[in-house]
């Protein structure tokens, strides 16, 4: 989702939220072309909250609560989620740019999400029994993260870094890592046909099963 196609502060329909306000969610539940901007609202109840077409822009968000919210065609721009309770979230084309997401649990959004991550720190995540396929994951910290029985089937993680983070159980079928970094993948514990992989983690896939590169490694020059 582009953000030049999202209402600004003062457009028809909606408007910017003064960082001065209080809680501008407070009595009201349905939320149309808004933008939010600059509010710092840790811990903040957003349960059961609709929002339509809005932007989040440098927001501090962390651990909020969105139990049973709805985000659809929506954008958070800088904004600190750390640690948010996404419980039972429905996200329909949001997009996630320069975002704190560290440590949250996806687990328990609701089924088929679409979503788009660019440049988030996405540390300590755990993506559990989701259905992520084709989603695009564009330069993201996902490192000491966990992804859990999740289908990624076509999904790009395009410069992302992995340092720390596991794949358990996953299918990764046809999905793209272009110039990421840290990546291991262990096909037995994964489904990856066609996946694409850099060449970095061909070689700590090779090392972990005892191989050498050829031209990759010390032991070739001995």
């Amino acid at each position: 989702m582009n953000i030049d196609d999202t209402p600004k502060s003062g457009a028809a329909g909606g408007g910017g939220i003064s960082p001065g306000k209080m809680d501008p969610f407070e009595g009201k539940d349905s939320f149309d072309g808004e933008t939010f901007d600059g509010l710092t609202l840790e811990r903040a109840d957003l349960s059961g909250r609709d929002f339509c077409n809005c932007v989040f822009r440098r927001s501090k968000l962390g651990e909020s609560r969105w139990t049973r919210a709805r985000l659809e065609n929506c954008v958070f721009e800088s904004c600190d989620l750390t640690k948010a309770d996404l419980t039972m979230l429905s996200l329909r084309g949001v997009a996630f740019n320069s975002c704190k997401l560290m440590g949250i649990n996806w687990t328990n959004i609701t089924k088929y999400p679409d979503v788009s991550f660019e440049d988030c720190d996405m540390r300590y995540v755990i993506m559990d029994s989701l259905a992520l396929r084709k989603t695009r994951f564009e330069r993201c910290a996902i490192t000491e993260s966990v992804f859990a029985a999740t289908d990624l089937v076509g999904a790009v993680f395009e410069e992302c870094r992995f340092a720390g983070t596991r794949f358990e159980d996953c299918d990764l079928g046809n999905a793209q890592f272009p110039r990421s970094q840290d990546l291991f993948i262990d096909p037995a514990k994964n489904r990856v046909k066609g996946a694409r992989i850099p060449l970095e983690a061909a070689i700590l896939l090779a090392a972990s099963f005892g191989m050498h590169v050829l031209g990759f490694t010390e032991k070739d020059s001995r």
